[in-house]
């Protein structure tokens, strides 16, 4: 099996044209096969499956042949990581040097994320939603996808390819929402601060918020295996945060734990629920009637398990844990099997979940918990993008898309664990391998 394949690169007037064996859009439940597309640098142009070929006005004038012929190969769409926290430090397990870290300054914390960025696009995740921090690092991060993407288009409209920085789709909320002496200091802003939640929501939205972020629970208290915090919001302020997001045309997602916050969450409205343990069915069938998204993000806790030694549990509170995580799986295979719109999402920068490889870890541990391998690649795919409805048209292989792609010939269908394996990625213009020498310093 060849690692990677010599792709041409695309251009504003130099399309390309790719012949594979298999194509998963990101949405569908079963696969294609014998898929021809065609796209230049800024969109896809052509899609065709089941032999089906570009017709003349689709290609380049006088091309009789694709570029490339890859009858082995699968094609599917850069994946999306749904939740993380890009200023956060995410492979340490050393606490010393992980508080160490958060105490330099916004501009050192941009400085350390900036690199991870051309990392992850080489992994294959071609779009990230920040979760939230309170110096600025998301914000700054999103800003700077903006003026690259800005930039390109100018060079589209000068009929030309700049060069630009390789980072993904970024897009971010800025500082979390939560109330003065509550879970969220580290990553958010407090309510209390600017008086009202129409003055808070709207505060963010000034800074360049994407979208908002809310800690209407707590987390989870390992050594009790519950939530034993009370909310920090009711259902009436969930509700008056998200209606005040919706006058600034944002969505909202809610780091949500407990089944009482939980029931805040959603009755509130908000548009993601995420991590969500301890969700009961009934909850599940309301977010399916809502159309409300979860991203279930296994990798912290599991990390604690995994690494129990070093963090000082004993056999009792690993108990706990392994059976917080056997009911996330199986409440991840009941909301399958009740429609339930599941995103993926590794909340990386946690302890011990590094950005980019933890994510796909993420999709591992989704998969072992019973998920289908199809329903693993949709949630990191165009489940993703269609709740989460991203500024750019990412996420899925259908014509007017983004060209953000990742051909592979090893068998990913039969398992995401295969996600690892050295790929390449088609982001734009730009074209790059991931090769088994992949450096993960940083990450």
């Amino acid at each position: 099996m060849k690692s990677v394949v010599n792709i041409p690169s695309a251009s504003p007037s130099r399309r390309v044209w790719l012949h594979v064996g298999t194509l998963l859009d990101g949405t569908s439940t079963t696969p294609a096969r014998d898929a021809h597309v065609v796209y230049d640098s800024n969109r896809i142009h052509f899609v065709g499956t089941n032999g089906q070929q570009p017709p003349a006005n689709a290609i380049n004038s006088g091309q009789t042949a694709p570029d490339v012929v890859a009858p082995d190969a699968a094609l599917l769409p850069g994946l999306i990581e749904a939740h993380a926290h890009l200023f956060l430090e995410g492979g340490e397990l050393d606490f010393e040097k992980r508080s160490a870290y958060l105490k330099q300054s916004p501009d050192e914390l941009l400085a350390a994320a900036q690199p991870r960025l051309a990392q992850l696009v080489t992994l294959g995740i071609t779009a990230v939603r920040d979760a939230g921090d309170k110096d600025g690092v998301g914000l700054a991060l999103s800003r700077q996808y903006k003026e690259s993407s800005s930039a390109s288009q100018v060079g589209r409209e000068l009929a030309r390819a700049p060069s630009r920085p390789l980072m993904p789709y970024l897009d971010s909320p800025g500082a979390a929402i939560h109330h003065e002496g509550r879970y969220g200091k580290f990553m958010g802003g407090t309510i209390e601060a600017h008086g009202s939640v129409e003055a808070t929501v709207a505060s963010r939205v000034a800074e360049g918020a994407d979208r908002i972020k809310l800690l209407p629970t707590g987390i989870i208290n390992f050594k009790k295996g519950l939530v034993t915090a009370k909310p920090q919001m009711d259902t009436a302020e969930v509700t008056a945060i998200v209606a005040a997001a919706k006058r600034h045309g944002r969505q909202t997602f809610a780091h949500s734990s407990g089944d009482l916050g939980i029931d805040h969450a959603i009755d509130g409205g908000v548009d993601s629920i995420e991590h969500g343990f301890f969700l009961r069915d009934d909850q599940l069938a309301k977010l399916r009637d809502r159309q409300i998204a979860w991203v279930p993000t296994f990798a912290p806790v599991q990390k604690q398990v995994d690494e129990a030694e070093r963090m000082g549990w004993d056999e009792e509170i690993i108990g706990h844990l392994q059976r917080i995580l056997d009911n996330h799986a199986r409440t991840l295979v009941k909301a399958h099997e009740m429609g339930v719109l599941i995103i993926a999402g590794s909340d990386a920068g946690s302890v011990g979940v590094a950005h980019g490889l933890g994510f796909l870890w993420e999709l591992e541990l989704m998969e072992r918990a019973g998920l289908p391998t199809h329903a693993v690649l949709n949630a990191a795919t165009g489940v993703s993008a269609a709740r989460l409805a991203y500024a750019d048209p990412i996420g899925r292989i259908a014509v007017d898309h983004k060209p953000r792609l990742i051909l592979t010939e090893a068998p990913v269908l039969d398992s995401v664990t295969h996600l690892r394996a050295p790929k390449t990625v088609i982001f734009d213009n730009q074209v790059v391998h991931h090769t088994a020498d992949f450096d993960p310093t940083g990450l």
